[in-house]
C-alpha cells in the first residue's frame, strides 16, 4: 500500500501537464476571421477542420471574394492548431478590445478565432489588433503568422 501511495504521489505533478499537441488533439475546427481596418486590410473568414477540409470566405481586399474550398495536410492543420493553441481559453472566451485595453490605437484589424471540439464545446479570442500593441505584441504575431500555415496565401493576397 505504501509503495502504491508513493507512486501516486510521485505522478501527481505531471498530473496537471498537457502539452499543446494533447490539447490540439481535441480540437476538431478552428475558425478564424479578421476585420477591417482603415485602409487596405484583407477581410476574409476561414474554417478548418480536422478532417482536411477548409472554406475560406473573401469578403474585402483579398485576392479572390466569395467562398473557396481548400485542403489542408493533417501537417499543416496541426501546425495551425499548435500556433493558435497558446492563444485559446481553457473555457469560454477572452476578449483584446474595448475596456480590457489601457490604451487603444484606432482604425486597427481585428482577429476573431473560435475553436470547437468534437463535443460542441467551443472556445473563443477576439484581438483588436490596436489593444495595448506593446503588451500585446506577440499576440498579434501569433495571430497575423497563422493564417500562413495554411495553403490560401492565393486567396488572401498581397495584402496581407
Amino acid at each position: 500500500m505504501r509503495a502504491w501511495m508513493i507512486g501516486l504521489v510521485a505522478s501527481l505533478p505531471l498530473a496537471g501537464c498537457v502539452t499543446t499537441a494533447a490539447a490540439g488533439e481535441q480540437v476538431e475546427s478552428i475558425a478564424y476571421e479578421t476585420g477591417p481596418c482603415f485602409g487596405a486590410c484583407p477581410v476574409y473568414r476561414l474554417t478548418v477542420n480536422r478532417d482536411g477540409s477548409g472554406l475560406f470566405v473573401g469578403r474585402r481586399f483579398t485576392a479572390v471574394t466569395g467562398e473557396r474550398r481548400f485542403s489542408v495536410t493533417p501537417a499543416q492543420y496541426g501546425a495551425f492548431v499548435r500556433q493558435l493553441e497558446p492563444l485559446r481559453p481553457a473555457s469560454g472566451e477572452r476578449l483584446y478590445s474595448g475596456e480590457a485595453c489601457e490604451m487603444m490605437a484606432t482604425d486597427m484589424p481585428s482577429a476573431d478565432v473560435k475553436w470547437r471540439a468534437a463535443d460542441g464545446v467551443e472556445q473563443h479570442l477576439y484581438f483588436y489588433f490596436g489593444c495595448d500593441m506593446e503588451r500585446n505584441r506577440a499576440i498579434g504575431e501569433r495571430l497575423r503568422a497563422a493564417p500562413d500555415l495554411l495553403p490560401i496565401g492565393d486567396l488572401i493576397g498581397a495584402n496581407r
